[in-house]
């Protein structure tokens, strides 16, 4: 008899113990339906046989049983029921965009989308207290990648301007030791500078946060994002992109350093996390997504002496651990769940 595993709303795990091999799969029905029309195949591993029922109904009742065949005769099994739960409520704005963490709700933040023509560039979530973008959400192509760099930094359109940092007359102008505090770019210029539209607003004052330049900002983390552009540009389809700051890891109470910019009044706090956590998808034909994997990098914000960004891979369940963000929150629930237990650079790069 099957036994049943995670249920969703849309999906369901199943599995039964194999005796002799000849289980080929499992057919299943809603409580309404007459007969078993739907099959899929089962992978049979030593003495289990298991198998994923997609495309279900929330919220429905459903039966089902293992088959097998065996000179030329079908042999089924006892039949298992259950109910799918109830479909979630959406978790963002734009169900289709799946670079998109669930929505956060805390009323000094906003989530702003920023387009060029119709095209998407990027989301961000801003918190106008510490003048910080936690995260920057995008999705990035080939066709995204370009040449050129155009320094041209303003304010960013619909944020009043005492809710941001004035980094469009200058940079920060803080000493760091012997450095100085560069305009960290949260969506480099580099992943949009084939479209002039969507680089100037990399340029968006929200989009910048106090980085350490050298041994940080203008080493490692630039090397992280040539290695995002690399998969980007070898892969046929996209790389969902999602990159952060953190002042404190969740649940934590973790000093922040304050610093004061040369062309502002206001105290802006110096991040002590950055991430990246991204996503690549697999497609039916119909454009369903059948299959995901996604990878984080999490690093503290200091001087580094290496350049090797992929020693600091975790997994994205890690980073939500960190964040309490909810990322890639439109996949299928046991897509999500499978894609963000990764934890090698190589297995995404390669996926």
């Amino acid at each position: 008899m099957p036994v049943i595993g995670l249920i969703t709303a849309n999906s369901a795990e199943v599995s039964c113990s194999v005796t002799d091999a000849t289980v080929v799969g499992f057919a299943f029905k809603t409580a309404t339906e007459s007969s078993y029309t739907s099959r899929v195949a089962a992978s049979v591993f030593g003495s289990t046989a298991t198998a994923t029922l997609t495309g279900l109904l929330p919220d429905t009742d459903y039966s089902v049983r293992a088959y097998a065949s065996a000179n030329g005769t079908e042999y089924t099994s006892t039949e298992t029921s259950f109910r799918t739960l109830e479909r979630q409520p959406v978790l963002t704005d734009h169900t289709s965009w799946y670079e998109l963490p669930a929505k956060s709700s805390v009323s000094s933040t906003v989530t702003m989308s920023f387009y060029a023509g119709k095209a998407r560039n990027y989301t961000m979530y801003y918190d106008k207290s510490t003048f910080t973008a936690y995260w920057v959400a995008y999705p990035l192509a080939a066709g995204h990648i370009g040449s050129g760099r155009s320094d041209s930094w303003s304010s960013t359109p619909g944020i009043d301007l005492d809710d941001q940092i004035n980094v469009w007359n200058g940079s920060y102008g803080v000493n760091y030791g012997s450095t100085i505090y560069s305009r960290g770019h949260q969506i480099p210029n580099g992943d949009r500078n084939a479209n002039s539209t969507m680089q100037s607003q990399t340029f968006y004052a929200t989009n910048s946060t106090p980085q350490i330049q050298n041994g940080f900002n203008g080493s490692i983390w630039s090397q992280l994002e040539n290695g995002v552009r690399s998969i980007a540009q070898a892969s046929a389809d996209t790389v969902y992109v999602t990159t952060g700051a953190v002042l404190s890891r969740a649940g934590m109470q973790e000093q922040v350093t304050y610093i004061q910019p040369k062309h502002d009044s206001k105290k802006c706090p110096v991040p002590n996390y950055y991430y990246k956590v991204l996503l690549k998808v697999k497609r039916a034909s119909n454009g369903a997504i059948t299959d995901a994997m996604a990878v984080g990098i999490w690093m503290e914000h200091r001087v580094y002496s290496d350049t090797a960004y992929t020693n600091y891979a975790v997994s994205v369940d890690e980073v939500e651990r960190y964040t309490g963000f909810d990322f890639f929150a439109n996949l299928p629930d046991d897509i999500e769940a499978k894609a963000e237990k990764n934890t090698s650079w190589s297995s995404f790069s390669s996926f």
